[in-house]
């Protein structure tokens, strides 16, 4: 078995999900995605931990232009497999409590999209990694603006143009690449062996940066992404905060470094600066939000800095805290994000002033929030905390001043984020929130799992790090070997 069958799956499932009726549609789609994940499972169960590609298939496409069907899974592409397939059918089960209009479009988008997110972390061509780059693009961007707030044409307008543009940049760094090659293929590995100039090299750094980092989002390239989150549906915002911004700092892993490994050497330093500032910025401006969705908005940039910090530090370390990082960065924003749904839902606001004594009326609730909100400020024995861990040590090996400006995002993160559980769970109950009701149904399945999620991969990580290990320290090995420039 291949990974073809990952990636063609979703795309059968979202059309077969359109001939059903809206009700149907939803239920249908939590099928195909639930096979879609006992088939990323049986991939873990019979996956070799080491540093090789395994399921490859690799078929010719259009053969004249170098260009072919090449996918495959090595220990870093099967954690972003693992967290895609996990998540997404959560991400529709929560939307089980909502009514949307023409929702089996909504539920084929997702599947489409899915398909090209897993695409994006198996591709082993270049121009197969660019047509899923934009086929995940273009299923969010109509989410978006079919089913989004009332501010989602000029709000998606303007994340489509930075998504596109930025896109752009990464083609033209392709094709560049694809015209280096003695032998004229986009191949990843044909890539991998080039010997560019540090002229060459930068001017690849900089048009994957440039995408990457606006996925991402790294800071100043951020600005799309508040008012994206805020005001795109619910299941929208977990796909784009999930899985998708994923996307970029896989991209930096697998294609920005490794081809451009001289230019890395020298633009790194300032890549982890902007991470850095990214980290404070964020949590900062989280302070000073009412609205909860908002909120974890601004939080997310804080977090994914601190991601992206740890592999601009380039060691096992810090790569090997990312990967762990973006599972738990996903689970737990996915959960935030399905909290505020759920408030918004009952109480027709996101306003945390207007809240309080919530945890009297829905005590399960309030034991998912509080579960939910200690993994995302990295408690011990909570999945956020050995990624954390694990990012501050790359960093502090790479400066210790810049660990220490990193590690402000887990004093910020706990103070912002219990005082929004304080002020929204405790104190008494006012006429808005007496009204309020406890999880139940769907809601409380998937809080359930996520909670678990929270609480396993707390106090068992080693499975999930025992995957990418190999891959993780072989291409740190073999990036670090062609570092031969330090100096532009």
């Amino acid at each position: 078995m291949t990974v073809s069958i990952l990636l063609f799956l979703p795309v059968v499932a979202a059309v077969l999900t359109l001939f059903f009726k809206n009700e149907v549609a939803k239920h249908a789609a939590l099928f195909f995605a639930l096979v879609e994940l006992g088939i990323a499972i049986s991939f873990v169960t019979g996956f070799v931990p080491n540093a090789s590609v395994q399921y490859l298939v690799d078929l010719p496409w259009i053969p004249q232009f170098g260009i072919y069907f090449s996918a495959g899974i090595d220990g870093i592409s099967m954690v972003m497999v693992l967290l895609t397939t996990v998540l997404v059918p959560l991400i529709i089960l929560s939307t089980y409590e909502h009514q949307y209009k023409n929702g089996k479009a909504l539920y084929a988008l997702i599947l489409f999209m899915q398909a090209g997110l897993l695409t994006v972390f198996t591709a082993l061509d270049g121009f197969l990694f660019y047509v899923g780059w934009e086929a995940a693009l273009i299923p969010i961007y109509f989410i978006c603006a079919l089913w989004g707030g009332e501010n989602r044409i000029r709000v998606n307008i303007k994340f489509f143009i930075y998504t596109f543009a930025g896109s752009l940049f990464m083609l033209v760094a392709i094709i560049y690449l694809y015209l280096q090659t003695p032998s004229k293929l986009y191949d990843i590995h044909s890539f991998y062996e080039l010997s560019l100039s540090l002229k060459q090299q930068n001017w690849i750094f900089w048009g994957f940066f440039i995408a990457f980092a606006i996925k991402m989002p790294v800071f100043p390239f951020h600005t799309w992404q508040p008012d994206t989150y805020t005001e795109a549906p619910t299941a929208g915002t977990m796909m784009l905060s999930g899985i998708m911004l994923k996307m970029g700092i896989y991209g930096v892993i697998r294609w920005l470094i490794p081809n451009a490994p001289n230019a890395f050497a020298y633009w790194g330093y300032y890549a982890l600066i902007l991470s850095v500032i990214g980290i404070v910025y964020g949590s900062v401006i989280a302070f000073r939000q009412k609205d909860g969705k908002r909120l974890v908005a601004y939080s997310s940039i804080a977090h994914v800095g601190l991601i992206a910090a740890g592999i601009f530090a380039w060691s096992v370390q810090g790569v090997q805290g990312a990967m762990i990082q973006m599972i738990s960065h996903g689970i737990n924003v996915v959960g935030m994000f399905f909290i505020w749904d759920i408030i918004s839902r009952r109480l027709g606001t996101r306003d945390i002033s207007l809240m309080g004594g919530i945890a009297k009326v829905a005590p399960k609730f309030s034991i998912a929030f509080l579960i939910i909100v200690l993994g995302t400020v990295a408690l011990p024995l909570t999945n956020g905390f050995v990624g954390e861990f694990l990012l501050l040590k790359g960093v502090y090996n790479y400066t210790i001043v810049f660990a220490a400006v990193a590690g402000l995002t887990i004093i910020f993160g706990a103070v912002y984020m219990l005082r929004m559980y304080k002020n929204v769970m405790q104190g008494e109950l006012n006429e808005l929130t007496a009204t309020f009701t406890d999880i139940k149904g769907s809601e409380r399945l998937v809080l359930g799992i996520i909670c678990a999620l929270i609480i396993i991969i707390g106090v068992y990580p080693q499975p999930l790090l025992h995957l990418s290990e190999a891959s993780v320290t072989n291409l740190i090995q073999t990036v670090s070997a062609k570092f031969t420039a330090t100096k532009f």
